[in-house]
């Protein structure tokens, strides 16, 4: 029999652990980060990218990447990285080839690489998860 999807609390928990492990540097400027994993990404998140398909999205930054970041900023709310469960597991599922706190790990690593100020080139560059 096969064990049940994680639920949203175990891919939290999972995210969590994957900061907890980032280096030190990255673990202090990680830790003014909101983290939320829910099912789905807002239709809004999808328009700004021009997606139809949710499923596309497995994960979102919002917020000011600490290289761009000025004490004359005002936030008007916390640097957020969504994770969205359903994309997820439904990569995972597709990958077939690793586990899911893997998958987890990884979307969570890309989502904060954004809040240090990578690009997706820049990310893409480094880390060659989806070849």
């Amino acid at each position: 029999m096969n064990a049940p999807d994680p639920s949203l609390q175990d891919m939290d928990q999972m995210a969590r652990e994957t900061v907890a492990g980032l280096p030190h540097p990255f673990a202090k400027a990680a830790q003014d980060v909101a983290l939320r994993v829910v099912d789905w990404p807002a239709q809004d998140m999808l328009d700004a990218f021009d997606m139809r398909d949710p499923l596309e999205l497995t994960g979102l930054y919002e917020g000011i990447p600490v290289t761009e970041k000025s004490y004359m900023d005002q936030m008007l709310a916390p640097d957020t990285v969504w994770l969205f469960r359903q994309p997820i597991l439904a990569e995972w599922r597709a990958r077939g080839d690793v586990e899911i706190a893997q998958m987890v790990a990884h979307v969570t690593i890309h989502e904060f690489a954004h809040h240090f100020g990578w690009s997706d080139a820049d990310i893409a560059h480094i880390d060659r998860w989806w070849e």
